[in-house]
């Protein structure tokens, strides 16, 4: 629900003249959710609120479709003809500034790059400057209450429990089979899933020695996935329970068909680990400290690790990303690779870490956790107890 006092407190709080939330025909998401219009349809004309940091806001709205905003409090300006529509924005914010929008700057962080540069430039040529909402969308997109909280802890007890269900599964099969196919794991993690009141919107990964390279491998079926003795396996899944505004669990392990793991993957492993525990290490140092800390930085001194022991040309994605009820939720993404991620991480926001190093044609680690820092800035690690070694299957 849209609380217009707790957006006006945050502008005041980061020294915003306003906020000035733009859509059309759904080309901002994020305008749509912070003003409760997820389940709404969507409209044919532009609208734009405007929420200044003092004083009533302001609704821009076409002549045919006035009462779109009309759920929201605020005076309603009423335009048809496009002259009529520039005005308007001219009325609101001509000379104001700095002026929050969805827009990063030179699209440095595409995912809160919501609003077109033309109309950015319609807003600057009233004299107003614009800076970016990323660190707003945050606060009122990606905060958890304490009942998400509570529904994350128990979809992650789920996600945990699902590894041994995959383990056991695997060495029971291999015993009687000789093999399993990647679909079959895939499949008994999905059944656990469904018995724990727990759901996904797409099945987990799956994948056998030189498919672990892959990151964004989609697990099949055939020869080429038959799990033999041998093989190393990982294993990524996602889970939220089946209950409303439930937020996701995320996690990746790795684990050998055999009773010993082989020392050219535990060496990997190894480091990958250690590349996680600086990432963990880098945000519970910040939050005791209280200082302000960017999903940049973590990724800065997660890849780090990885670069000097030799394999950074392998770790080939982002450090992690948000968690909400999308499984990449919309909140500040530990990333210094794919984009510029300079938002803060806060309160109340969970967020994966989970380096990997990817060797083509051969195998690929990935050790994955997730992090949520709670209301009093206490770091919690989600999930279970972390990976501190590969997991040597046929001995369950």
């Amino acid at each position: 629900m849209f609380d217009l006092a707790a957006v006006q407190t945050a502008l005041r709080q980061y020294h915003f003249a306003g906020w000035l939330l733009a859509e059309f025909r759904g080309s901002n998401v994020l305008a749509r959710r912070i003003l409760g219009m997820g389940e709404q349809p969507l409209t044919s004309r532009r609208f734009l609120y405007w929420i200044p940091a003092e004083g009533p806001p302001v609704k821009i709205v076409h002549r045919i479709e006035e009462s779109v905003l009309d759920h929201l409090p605020g005076d309603k300006v009423t335009y048809l003809k496009w002259q009529e529509f520039e005005a308007a924005i001219r009325g609101a914010v001509a000379g104001r500034g700095p002026i929050a929008m969805e827009y990063s700057p030179g699209n440095g962080n595409p995912y809160i790059s919501k609003v077109d540069a033309g109309t950015i430039d319609l807003v600057r040529g009233c004299g107003a400057s614009v800076v970016s909402s990323g660190n707003l969308i945050q606060l009122f997109e990606s905060t958890w209450d304490a009942e998400q909280e509570r529904m994350h802890f128990e979809a992650a007890q789920i996600t945990n429990a699902a590894y041994e269900v995959a383990w056991k599964f695997i060495a029971s099969q291999v015993r009687q089979h000789g093999q399993v196919q990647e679909v079959a794991v895939q499949q008994a993690i999905m059944d656990h899933f469904l018995a724990h009141g727990a759901t996904t919107y797409s099945p987990p990964i799956v994948g056998r020695g030189p498919h672990s390279a892959l990151p964004h491998y989609e697990t099949g079926d055939g020869p080429d996935t038959l799990i033999r003795e041998g093989d190393f396996v990982l294993v990524d899944l996602w889970a939220k329970l089946n209950q409303p505004r439930a937020v996701y669990s995320d996690l990746t392990r790795t684990g050998f068909v055999g009773t010993t793991v082989p020392e050219q993957f535990t060496k990997v492993f190894q480091v990958v680990a250690a590349a996680r525990d600086a990432g963990i290490a880098c945000v519970q140092e910040a939050f005791a400290a209280g200082h302000e800390l960017s999903g940049g930085t973590v990724d800065d001194a997660v890849r780090t690790v990885i670069e000097r022991a030799g394999y950074g040309p392998y770790f080939t994605h982002r450090t992690g990303h948000n968690i909400g009820q999308e499984v990449h939720g919309n909140g500040a993404h530990i990333d210094n690779l794919e984009s510029r991620e300079d938002r803060l991480l806060m309160r109340r926001t969970c967020f994966s870490i989970e380096p990997g190093i990817y060797l083509p044609g051969e195998f690929g680690v990935r050790s994955e956790i997730d992090v949520y820092i709670d209301a009093t800035g206490q770091v919690h690690v989600t999930g279970g107890e972390l990976q501190r070694s590969i997991v040597a299957i046929m001995n369950y």
